[in-house]
């Protein structure tokens, strides 16, 4: 039996939707690796949990299908394992489980992968193919990295998730409604969408316009990567998030402005998850600093 946890099944409910569209274009691919991550997840958290005699989370779930979500496509089954058991492992049950973990374990799950096997998590992206079928099997440079080439992308193919990229992160429009439905039902904080893409902007808006070496155009950066899939549904975790609201603003501040110094200056395509885990280091730090302290 799975602890009921409302919040976590609107996640769920917000998640639908752009898995179902993840499905029309890799098919066979995400629903193998379901297969092998979901089972993966519920068993590891069951075996940790079972010695307190606690139920395993509804929020194990939310993991399982971020992780999924977050890898490219042709990301081979036993990297997947790996990445989630780490994930749910070492980022959450270590800790004492859902509540007490300080770091997001999908991100977790999803960087020890990225930094361990970086030739299979970077050179992994192939186009889209309706149920396993590809129209171009020839593997491809994504979005966020052809704009570092100096290249142009189709803006009207990465609002409608045309593109090459994690599986989850592609259309942009269903993003977007999922993270008003989670602002709507008060299930994420909007302060810390807000926060993370607006900052991201601004700061991608100065560096094209001052000249900063390797800066990218605003507007493309914006709809490329999973900046606004992490904004939405990996920035805003209850747990590993700040609870405060003025430290709220300030950690989606440190996150988004992270995410474009990476883009911008490191070796690096992506800065999403490095940026998270760092607004996940502060999230207590902050809250501390706004703690009302009681005069003695």
């Amino acid at each position: 039996m799975f602890q009921k946890q409302l919040m976590m099944r609107k996640v769920i409910y917000s998640l639908i939707p752009i898995y179902i569209f993840a499905l029309w274009l890799y098919g066979i691919r995400l629903l193998f690796l379901s297969a092998l991550v979901f089972p993966a997840a519920i068993f590891i958290e069951y075996i940790m949990e079972k010695r307190n005699k606690k139920p395993v989370s509804e929020a194990v779930l939310v993991t399982a299908m971020l992780f999924v979500l977050s890898l490219p496509p042709k990301t081979p089954w036993w990297i997947a394992l790996v990445g989630i058991s780490f994930g749910v492992l070492f980022a959450k049950e270590v800790f004492g489980g859902f509540g007490r973990n300080p770091f997001n374990p999908a991100i977790c799950g999803r960087l020890f992968i990225y930094l361990t096997f970086p030739n299979e998590m970077t050179l992994n992206w192939q186009n889209f193919g309706n149920f396993g079928s590809n129209f171009d099997a020839v593997t491809s440079a994504t979005p966020l990295g052809l704009l570092q080439q100096g290249e142009s992308i189709n803006l009207l193919n990465h609002l409608l998730g045309f593109r090459i990229g994690s599986m989850g992160e592609g259309l942009v429009l269903l993003i977007i409604a999922a993270g008003i439905y989670l602002i709507w039902t008060k299930t994420a904080s909007y302060e810390i969408i807000v926060s993370t893409i607006g900052s991201a902007f601004l700061l991608h808006l100065i560096f094209q316009y001052t000249g900063v070496p390797n800066a990218l155009p605003a507007i493309p950066a914006m709809l490329s990567g999973s900046l606004l899939f992490v904004a939405v549904f990996m920035a805003t975790d209850p747990i590993s998030a700040p609870k405060k609201n003025q430290s709220k603003w300030i950690y989606g501040i440190l996150i988004g402005c992270s995410i474009v110094i990476i883009r911008t200056f490191s070796l690096f395509p992506e800065g999403t998850s490095f940026a998270v885990l760092l607004g996940n280091t502060f999230a207590l730090l902050f809250d501390e600093i706004f703690t009302k302290k009681v005069k003695k």
